[in-house]
């Protein structure tokens, strides 16, 4: 009994430790298996999230854009060219583009042009106001708000994609002006360094041309243009009705303004020549007249001369005639 109660004890405590084994196996591969889990997302957890301009949580596909290296396509991040024109019926012209003045030197642009035309109730004042892209709209408003707005138009222009691809082309023209100014230094003859300053020369040309086109887009993306007409009560609004009208009396006005224009032309071609006619006219027809008078005189035959005494005509020297025959009876 002894025997046999020793054999069960030593087989218990193999199985418990067996088992114990097997546990401890498993809990640890699933800390391992926790551990790869937290090393996998720590990553993610600890990449910087950048956000957009003005507070706003990127999107997914901006992120993926980002993590791409392609170009944000947003709205705020494009390159935008804003140009517009407007007319405004104003009481006062010349108080209204002084308001004008104000209100964009306020904004942060300055005027372009400026072009006034005072005839009381019909004067008229046309500026070209430059102001920044973001309160290109709130002028836009207070403008029309100085009086009665008789016409508004707005254009924009995406010169995103012409931005971009001027950045690379700046980028490797440079790189490429490096590369010239590096081989003009370790030129070794006369022939070479000539060559390579000829191409370096060309090549800042180019570059100078693409900066010069940058700098241009970054003026009209920056500054955006506002031409804005201010005229008085009794303007002319012409260009406001429409251009393609028809019928008899458009048709008579037209035709009469021609003639009086053609005429005008006529009188003032006239006016010009009258002295050159009274010059040189005058004494050649005098000189046509005389010559075409000789040539008649030439061209008349002289008259027949009768004789001396008033005699009779002379008889005529050939036969006499021969009287006719009779017939007998």
């Amino acid at each position: 009994m002894t025997l046999r109660t020793a054999t069960g004890g030593a087989r218990a405590l193999a199985a418990i430790g067996l088992a114990a084994l097997l546990l401890a196996g498993c809990g640890a591969a699933d800390r391992s298996r926790d551990s790869a889990d937290s090393g996998g997302a720590a990553p993610a957890e600890k990449a910087p999230v950048q956000a957009a301009p003005g507070g706003a949580a990127p999107d997914r596909a901006a992120s993926g854009q980002a993590g791409t290296g392609a170009p944000d396509l947003r709205v705020d991040q494009r390159a935008i060219i804003y140009t517009g024109t407007m007319r405004v019926q104003v009481d006062d012209v010349e108080g209204a583009a002084r308001r004008a003045v104000e209100a964009v030197t306020a904004a942060g642009g300055f005027v372009g042009g400026d072009q006034r035309r005072s005839a009381d109730a019909s004067a008229q004042a046309e500026l070209e106001l430059r102001v920044p892209a973001a309160k290109f709209t709130a002028l836009v408003d207070e403008l029309a708000g100085f009086g009665r707005q008789q016409r508004r138009e707005i254009r924009t222009q995406d010169v995103t994609e012409e931005t971009v691809d001027l950045d690379a082309r700046i980028t490797t023209q440079r790189a490429r002006v490096d590369s010239a100014r590096r081989l003009l230094a370790r030129a070794g003859t006369v022939a070479e360094l000539v060559t390579l300053e000829n191409e370096l020369t060309r090549r800042e040309a180019d570059l100078a041309s693409l900066e010069a086109k940058k700098r241009r887009l970054a003026d009209l993306t920056a500054l955006s243009t506002i031409t804005v007409t201010f005229v008085g009560r009794d303007a002319s609004t012409a260009d406001e009705e429409e251009a393609d009208r028809t019928g008899f009396m458009v048709g008579l006005r037209g035709g009469w303004t021609v003639f009086l224009a053609s005429m005008g032309v006529l009188l003032t071609v006239l006016g010009a020549l009258l002295p050159w006619l009274l010059l040189i006219g005058v004494p050649v027809t005098a000189l046509v007249v005389v010559l075409r008078r000789r040539r008649r005189r030439r061209r008349q035959p002289p008259s027949p001369v009768g004789p001396v005494g008033g005699g009779r005509p002379p008889a005529p020297t050939g036969p006499p005639p021969v009287p006719a025959t009779r017939s007998a009876p």
